[in-house]
């Protein structure tokens, strides 16, 4: 660790993350032609965004930030391989097996998967021995969320939380990062029994969507859970959902997983085998 990342990990505690957050939404969802054409070429050039295999290429036809920014790919973009798919493009931060109900944030560092599912004991307990896969979005990347394998939804959870940045820099430094922030917690109940899909909050990640209830968050500062009257069912490959601003996917498996060996932090993209369950 270098002293730069502890000391931009450190100046992160004080921060007023959600107020950050929300003015940032605000400018993302600013329809005004000379402001998000702004911000979308300025980004593009920052963070060397390929445009190429958007489904729209074009940067000023976009109505806002937030839809260039959770842009469509075309349809032959990202072919699904077998076995457990990456559920994004990004980082494989981390992944394998749940010891003692722990799952691996960086070196050094571990956090309860009861936590990061809520605080529910009799939940996290159906996970027990299974494994888990952490992919990290960086802000270039493709940022809508997929399946791994197919599943249908048992139940969505709201937790509240903090905001901080969820880079490799915060995540070496802050103890339990993804079981401090703002998450959604979706539980699949799958042919290979259930599987939690949990969408990471972020400092300047505006709000997450899913596909059947649309933008959840910001919600609330209390827990909530929900159900829905209808069965929803999403076929692995479809999207789940996606995020207004880059965070990361934590996903957790009551099986065990065989990855293909692949290395930490190795770079994946949506659709790629990640192991067979």
């Amino acid at each position: 660790m270098t002293v730069s990342q502890q000391a931009f990990s450190l100046l992160q505690y004080p921060l007023p993350h959600h107020a950050l957050s929300r003015l940032t939404g605000m400018f993302a969802q600013c329809d005004n032609p000379w402001v998000k054409n702004t911000l979308i070429n300025a980004f593009i050039k920052r963070f060397d965004v390929d445009m190429s295999q958007a489904l729209e290429p074009d940067p000023s036809v976009y109505a806002t930030f937030n839809d260039f920014f959770t842009r469509a790919l075309q349809a032959d973009a990202r072919p699904l391989g077998e076995g457990l798919l990456s559920p994004a493009d990004g980082t494989l931060s981390q992944y394998g097996r749940l010891q003692a109900g722990q799952l691996v944030q960086a070196k050094g560092h571990t956090y309860s998967a009861q936590t990061l599912l809520g605080g529910n004991t009799a939940l996290a307990e159906e996970f027990l021995g299974g494994s888990f896969a952490t992919v990290y979005l960086s802000p270039r990347d493709y940022h809508r969320v997929h399946m791994p394998v197919t599943g249908t939804l048992r139940e969505m959870i709201y937790v509240p939380g903090r905001l901080f940045s969820v880079n490799q820099a915060t995540a070496n430094y802050v103890p339990g990062l993804f079981a401090r922030n703002e998450r959604l917690v979706c539980i699949f109940d799958t042919p290979y029994g259930p599987m939690a899909m949990v969408l990471v909050g972020a400092m300047i990640v505006a709000a997450i969507e899913t596909v059947w209830s649309g933008q959840v968050t910001p919600l609330s500062n209390q827990p909530q859970r929900m159900q829905f009257g209808q069965p929803v069912t999403l076929e692995r490959g479809a999207e789940m959902g996606r995020f207004k601003l880059g965070s990361t996917v934590v996903m957790c498996f009551a099986k065990p997983v065989n990855f293909n060996a692949l290395a930490v932090n190795t770079m994946v993209q949506m659709g790629q085998t990640l192991g067979d369950v």
